[in-house]
């Protein structure tokens, strides 16, 4: 049934009439996040900018029995943000800094904080938010918060999680929770480290509390070049075995290679069958020490090339590269569907040789980077949408490298979260009795079943008795 036009109406007098969207055209645009292969629109899209109106708002859906989803950037990649009918309540408005301390190295921020913004604000202090998405310059600390994101420069930091002290969170009932705080000494259970990656299914976060990291005094970035995938991937296990840390270790395979070059000419050579980009968060002369141990072991494992950025400027000019391999694919791709696998690290070799290996049996191109250091491979599975089946084939071969994924130990995502896509493969990744608890912890937090229904755990069939004005029966989770 339509959205009751009271509840409309309850919304503009809670945010103004300019606030909410309810026109054709303007919900198409919410119809997808960056996974463009699951669309669904919503009937209406609130645009809050505090805590008490994100408040406000859920309860008014919850009085009328409407599914409600909050939303950031949209950049997410797993179908996370998009709704089916009902309300979605983005929240890229509440984007200030609210308060930031550097003595003592932390910040408070709203959800629609960008990324890269928050980092450009503390550098003046030496610090910086270390988690750093390739979308760093879109997507949001909200977004980021709800599916745990990571980044390239994570491996020696750590994922959003390691980084999130305290959260101020509107649950799905409309009441309003504090969970932890600026310091790292907490009491109590840690039920903000528990909402991170719950992919906005347990509470709407409003404000953030963020620690922040020095910035590193220097930098060292290399270059390493093979003839060979398998000789790249053997020469990340071997660093790592080596007790070297690396800050970033990202790996880039030709087709990626090819598509930057065309794109960007950001000086990849297109000849090769993969590079490493890696990087030591210094340039002393213990990390020159390193930087020789890396390029030895490169060098025995195939490495037909090793280079040290001179300048700035030309390391500036590798991460441009590297940052933008999605986008460079439409220089050899009509599209491409990405893939957010997990394996241990020293399977890498393995699960490259099991895409590949499987992209030839679906007949398709599929193009790959990984943040290698972590075992977090983002295969790029190229197909034609103008073919009748090309979508679907995108699909099944990503299914089946997650499934490879499954079988060498690893998890179905690192950064990208569940959401849609991969919500019935949980339950190959999951026991029953893991999946119960799971379904009864989210029961406990959103009774109703409104918010971001149908995501993250395998319900789908019970998704269609979500109807705006529905009333569920006691106990219904979804």
């Amino acid at each position: 049934m339509p959205l009751n036009d009271s509840l409309t109406r309850r919304f503009r007098k809670i945010v103004g009439r300019p606030n909410v969207d309810t026109g054709t055209a303007e919900l198409l645009t919410f119809a997808s996040d960056g996974l463009t292969l699951h669309q669904a629109a919503p009937e209406c899209v609130v645009y809050p900018q505090s805590t008490g109106e994100v408040a406000a708002i859920v309860k008014a859906c919850n009085r009328a029995g409407v599914p409600f989803v909050a939303r950031g950037a949209g950049t997410g990649l797993s179908g996370g943000a998009i709704i089916d009918g009902g309300v979605i309540i983005q929240l890229s408005r509440m984007n200030q800094i609210i308060y930031l301390s550097a003595d003592n190295r932390f910040a408070i921020v709203q959800p629609g904080v960008v990324n890269s913004y928050l980092s450009l604000q503390t550098r003046p202090y030496g610090l910086e938010f270390a988690p750093d998405p390739s979308s760093q310059a879109a997507c949001t600390i909200g977004g980021n918060v709800a599916e745990n994101a990571g980044g390239p420069h994570t491996l020696k930091q750590g994922v959003t999680l390691n980084h999130v002290l305290g959260q101020t969170v509107v649950m799905a009932d409309g009441q309003v929770a504090t969970f932890g705080g600026p310091y790292l000494a907490q009491t109590g259970p840690s039920f903000s480290s528990f909402l991170v990656g719950s992919e906005g299914t347990l509470g709407i976060t409003t404000e953030v509390t963020v620690r922040l990291v020095p910035v590193a005094a220097g930098i060292t970035t290399m270059l390493a070049t093979f003839a060979d995938p398998a000789g790249a991937t053997d020469s990340v296990t071997a660093i790592l075995a080596a007790r070297i840390l690396p800050s970033a270790l990202e790996f880039i395979d030709q087709l990626c290679i090819q598509a930057v070059e065309a794109h960007l000419k950001v000086g990849f050579p297109t000849d090769a069958g993969a590079i490493l980009l890696i990087e030591l968060d210094t340039d002393d002369e213990r990390s020159k020490g390193q930087a020789e141990t890396i390029e030895a072991l490169c060098r025995e494992h195939g490495a037909i090339d090793f280079t040290l950025a001179q300048s700035e400027e030309e390391r500036q000019k590798l991460w441009l590269g590297r940052k933008h391999v999605a986008g460079a694919m439409g220089k050899i791709s009509p599209a491409y569907y990405t893939n957010d696998g997990v394996v241990p690290r020293s399977r890498l070799t393995d699960i490259l040789q099991a895409v590949y290996r499987i992209a030839g049996i679906h007949k398709l191109k599929v193009a790959n980077i990984a943040h290698a250091g972590d075992g977090n491979i983002h295969p790029l599975i190229l197909f034609d949408p103008d073919t009748p089946d090309g979508a679907d084939r995108a699909l099944a071969c990503s299914e089946d490298i997650l499934a490879a994924c499954l079988e060498m130990g690893g998890s179905l995502s690192g950064e990208h979260g569940i959401g849609l896509e991969k919500r019935e493969m949980m339950a190959r990744m999951y026991s029953g009795a893991d999946l119960a608890h799971m379904r009864r912890l989210r029961n406990g937090l959103s009774p109703l079943g409104l918010l971001n229904p149908c995501k993250l755990l395998p319900e789908g069939a019970r998704c269609g008795e979500v109807k705006n004005g529905a009333t569920l029966p006691e106990g219904t989770w979804l």
